[in-house]
Order: structure tokens, then sequence, then C-alpha cells
């Protein structure tokens, strides 16, 4: 089951509101997936060399500001935080890696949710309307996000396994479907890349594959394509890179998909009715996503 939505946003001016139009689309889809809820939200920091770490822990009165700490002595940079509920968002200019080995040592039930310049991902379990108010996701701003409701079949209903995935710097992925080679992929990508799986889940495994075709010079199209040939099952795919996002439906395509552009915006979900809440969407041009054709915006590679 599971529901998707994504709305990249073409106007600026409609930044200020993208959490105002995102939170109902996502919300509309809580009866394909009633047991969590994620959204990945996109907007610049407008520093280089910044990085944002959106990191988990399952307590809610974990002492953040000791871990601001721990990550401020160890790589002699200033950090900035921002705490909503069971997630903080941690900025900082140090090393990547080395920011990632602090948080690791600092206590094993921390999990860092996404990194990046623009990314931050919340995500928990419960119904949608639910995790949207815990994380204040109406009041978020930036330029797009993708978001998924999650109907668990193949994996626990816990907030590791529920979507979005990030497996590399400002890359997400949600997946509406089920991948029937997913444990061989698994393998092969530990063995022949020596990544990591946090999760049994098998949308955790095709982020995973598309940040190794990233890593290996492909472009983000390039890699949506290359899984039409490696990941075998029925799927599709919305990934969210820090220039926008691109969407793909396996050859056979069964999942239901609808895409709506405007010149302000462009929105995806897996049915019309969370769309029907969007400005002009009267005067949308509307389709159902292709069989196996990349579909993206905001200037990929």
């Amino acid at each position: 089951m599971c529901g998707i939505v994504g709305l990249y946003l073409k106007e600026d001016g409609l930044r200020s509101r993208l959490g105002e139009l995102f939170v109902p689309m996502l919300v509309e889809m809580t009866d394909r997936g009633p047991d969590s809820a994620g959204i990945a939200v996109y907007r610049d920091n407008g520093e280089d060399g910044v990085t944002k770490f959106t990191v988990y822990h399952p307590d809610e009165t974990f002492d953040w500001t000791a871990l601001s700490g721990a990550i401020q002595e160890g790589t002699d940079n200033d950090v900035f935080m921002t705490t909503r509920s069971t997630h903080s968002t941690l900025t900082v200019a140090g090393p990547v890696k080395r920011v990632e080995e602090i948080i690791a040592a600092f206590d094993p039930e921390l999990q860092i949710m996404s990194a990046g310049r623009t990314v931050e991902i919340f995500k928990e379990t419960g119904l949608p309307e639910e995790v949207a108010a815990r994380f204040d996701l109406e009041g978020q701003t930036g330029s797009h996000a993708v978001g998924h409701t999650r109907m668990a079949t193949e994996s626990a209903v816990t907030t590791a396994g529920s979507h979005p995935f990030s497996t590399g710097l400002d890359l997400c992925l949600v997946h509406n479907g089920s991948l029937s080679n997913h444990n061989q992929v698994r393998e092969r990508l530990r063995r022949h890349k020596g990544m990591t799986f946090r999760t049994e889940n098998d949308t955790e495994v095709a982020a995973a594959y598309i940040s190794s075709r990233l890593a290996d010079g492909r472009s983000l199209h390039q890699a949506l394509e290359d899984s039409l040939d490696d990941l075998d099952g029925f799927y599709t795919f919305v990934a969210g890179t820090r220039e926008g996002f691109a969407v793909l439906r396996d050859p056979i395509a069964c999942k239901p998909a609808v895409l709506a552009e405007t010149d302000d915006y462009v929105a995806f979900a897996s049915e019309y009715r969370a769309l029907v809440g969007l400005p002009d969407i009267e005067k949308a041009k509307v389709w159902e996503p292709e069989p196996a054709v990349v579909y993206s915006w905001g200037g990929h590679a």
C-alpha cells in the first residue's frame, strides 16, 4: 500500500508556504499508510562548507546540548541546534565523517536520519497528522519536500524503518511497492561497496543502490535508469536531491501515481485527491507517469 507525495516549488514566493501546502497532501494519504510517516524538507542554509545533520533519539528527554558540545569539542567548530520532539538538526562546519563518528560514539541509540547542506528528514511512527503536528511540519519553509505514509508489509513498524531513507548527502528516497531481489542487492552492496544497513526495509536497499551509482559518477537520472535493470519488483520511486526531485515507475507500473505541473510548482502523489488543495490545480497539466520513464525537475545532471 503506502502513500507518496512530493512538491517542488518553482516560484520562490511560495517557499514560505511549503509546509502549509505539503502537510494536507501527506495527511490525505493516511488510509494508504497509517502506521508511520515522514518528510524530507529541502532548504538551503546559504553557507558553503556547512552540513546539517538531522539526528534521532527515541528518548524525548535526551540531552541534545551535551551532544552539541561533544561535536563542537571534537571538531573545533560552532554547532547550531534546532530540536523538534525526538529529532534535532545540528548544523556544523566540521568534516562530515568526523561528525558522524562523534555521534555514533556518543550514544548507540542515536541515528542520523539525514545529512547535507539542504535536507532535513523527520519521521516517526503514528498517524501522518500526528507526526506532522509533532514536528510542526506545517511551519516548514523551503524549496521542495518529499513525504511518505507507510503501511508496513515487509518489516517492523519502527522509526528507523519509516520513510524517507537517506543514504547520501542531500539524497532521500521514498518508495511504494516491493523489491523481490533486495537481499541479493544488499549483500552485493555490502561486499563490493562496503555499505552498511540499519533496517530490513527494501527501500533502504534501493536508496543505497542509487547512492552507489551516484558515487560511481552516474547522474540521478542515469542511476534511476540503471535501477530498471538491477532492481526487480514493482515500485514507484520518488528521489529527492538538493536540486529537486525525480520520479520513476517500474516497467509494469501497477502502483498508482499522478503528476501535476503549473508555472509555480510540480506535485506528485499516489492519488489525485492529495493534490486538490494546491493553488490553481484546476489549471495544472495533470498526467499519469509512463512506465519505466524517469521524470525530474530542478536541474539534475
